[in-house]
């Protein structure tokens, strides 16, 4: 049994493209993306009660707790395995908020693994995805824990293996609106299908970029000054921008040479997510 106390990963993930190819009728957007993780992220601790109370000692400032993902994915688990047992839960927040790096969806995730374990619960990791799919688009991902090629809506997921560089992330002082991106009239949506092999030869783009690029001009400051250094990338709709380099010194060097005031961190690209690596050594 893993100890309740410890604490536990909650990555972050970067979408290495954005494609969006249609509307559904229902108003949601088609898309196609690839989600790879960082070896960054929150952290989340777990102490079980006899009492079946699901409390989060560490709320979100102007978030209630009953809205926040963790409290909603124990709950979710809780009445879906009839746990008749409780959890206590900090979380350590350390991913900003609307960055486009996955932080509450990773919570969330983190929250359905542990407590499936920690619960007995007995879910597969078919059973938890689908719970993760009612809390968001993007929990399954993290449920699952492998880098993966991602259409639909983002929930068909294709495990993939792609190149695990450094990578520097500037977090630029604003926090984007993804409604607002994705009912933008401008966005492109019609975007062609295209194949792991088009992404792998640098034909990808996120299409959210343009937009973001118009309403959020920090965030077209620091994709510019990282465009002079390596390829800059939007991660989802942002805030977050990224680029690749061939080695942790290079990306340091990056990180050094931003501007006063900027702020930004390096982590390393993951196919296989930290929380499901930590999960496997505690079986040891």
């Amino acid at each position: 049994m893993m100890r309740a106390e410890s604490g536990w990963p909650a990555p972050a993930k970067l979408n290495l493209f954005l494609h969006i190819t249609g509307r559904r009728p229902d108003g949601y957007h088609t898309l196609q993306s690839l989600f790879q993780f960082l070896d960054q992220g929150d952290r989340l601790e777990f102490s079980l009660t006899e009492a079946p109370a699901i409390r989060l000692l560490t709320p979100m400032p102007g978030v209630p707790s009953d809205q926040d993902l963790t409290v909603r994915a124990a709950r979710l688990l809780q009445q879906r395995a009839d746990v008749r047992r409780g959890v206590e839960i900090r979380l350590d927040k350390r991913l900003p908020l609307g960055g486009g790096l996955g932080g509450g969806s990773s919570d969330a995730a983190t929250t359905l693994v542990v407590l499936n374990r920690l619960w007995e619960a007995g879910l597969d990791e078919d059973e938890l995805a689908a719970l993760g799919l009612q809390l968001g688009a993007d929990v399954p991902v993290f449920v699952r824990g492998r880098a993966a090629w991602a259409e639909g809506v983002g929930e068909r997921l294709t495990p993939v293996e792609v190149p695990e560089p450094w990578y520097l992330v500037i977090v630029p002082p604003v926090s984007v609106s993804t409604a607002a991106v994705f009912q933008h009239p401008e966005l492109t949506r019609d975007s062609r299908p295209i194949t792991i092999s088009d992404f792998l030869a640098g034909r990808s783009r996120n299409d959210c970029e343009a937009i973001v690029r118009q309403l959020y001009p920090e965030i077209a400051a620091a994709l510019d000054w990282l465009n002079g250094r390596t390829r800059a990338r939007l991660t989802g709709t942002g805030a977050c921008v990224f680029g690749a380099f061939r080695d942790h010194a290079a990306a340091l060097a990056a990180q050094q040479a931003l501007p006063a005031g900027w702020e930004g961190f390096i982590a390393r690209g993951c196919n296989r997510s930290p929380l499901h690596a930590a999960l496997a050594a505690d079986r040891m």
